[in-house]
């Protein structure tokens, strides 16, 4: 069946203890099992098991399931940052708060990660599912439901589509003028278009 998971026999040879590397093993199954089942169906247990260790071993290097799918993900931003630097705040200025916490994380790499990613989303649907998830759950329940008025899913897939754009054609095209824009003026030709998404009406 295609909900299966591979027998203890052929899915390692013995639990790892705690003290060795099982950071890397939990990554390995983590992407399994996000790819396989979603966020939402996937399980600390399930994952921990498949890498052939305790699950409070994601407590201890990851801190959780969120963290654990947002590293299996190797999303280029540390969502965290960016949550605790744009939720606080007027919801009307919100827009403008996301792209300039984008713009400052991810110039502070050039966006080769960013790249990657993009890349590995066009060509592998398993890495396109756990895209579709990380907007589905860490941009719509985080940041877009708490201030959209209604249609919060496709608010987020709006946003998405916008701030994913726009490190697309600054980091990875690398289209001028917009490559080395000034973050001001970025934010400030975005911004308007991405509050709209956020808050304003979509008819």
């Amino acid at each position: 069946m295609a909900d299966a998971i591979p027998g203890p026999a052929a899915r390692r040879r013995g639990r790892r203890r705690a003290g060795q590397d099982t950071r890397e093993p939990l990554l390995a199954a983590a992407r399994e099992e996000f790819a396989e089942r979603g966020f939402e169906g996937a399980t600390v247990r399930r994952i921990a098991e498949r890498a052939g260790v305790d699950a409070a071993m994601v407590n201890h290097w990851f801190g959780g399931k969120e963290q654990l799918f947002i590293a299996a993900l190797d999303f280029p931003v540390d969502i965290s940052t960016i949550l605790d630097q744009v939720r606080p705040g007027d919801p009307g200025q919100l827009g403008g708060r996301i792209v300039r916490a984008f713009l400052t994380v991810w110039d502070t790499t050039g966006g080769a990660p960013l790249g990657t990613l993009i890349r590995s989303v066009a060509s592998h649907e398993s890495a396109a599912r756990m895209m579709r998830d990380f907007v589905g759950t860490a941009l719509a329940d985080r940041i877009v439901r708490p201030v959209a008025p209604d249609r919060p899913e496709l608010r987020a897939a709006l946003c998405g589509s916008q701030i994913i754009g726009l490190g697309m054609i600054r980091y990875v095209l690398r289209l001028e003028p917009v490559a080395s824009a000034a973050h001001h003026d970025v934010v400030t030709a975005v911004a308007p278009t991405l509050q709209r998404y956020l808050t304003g009406p979509l008819d």
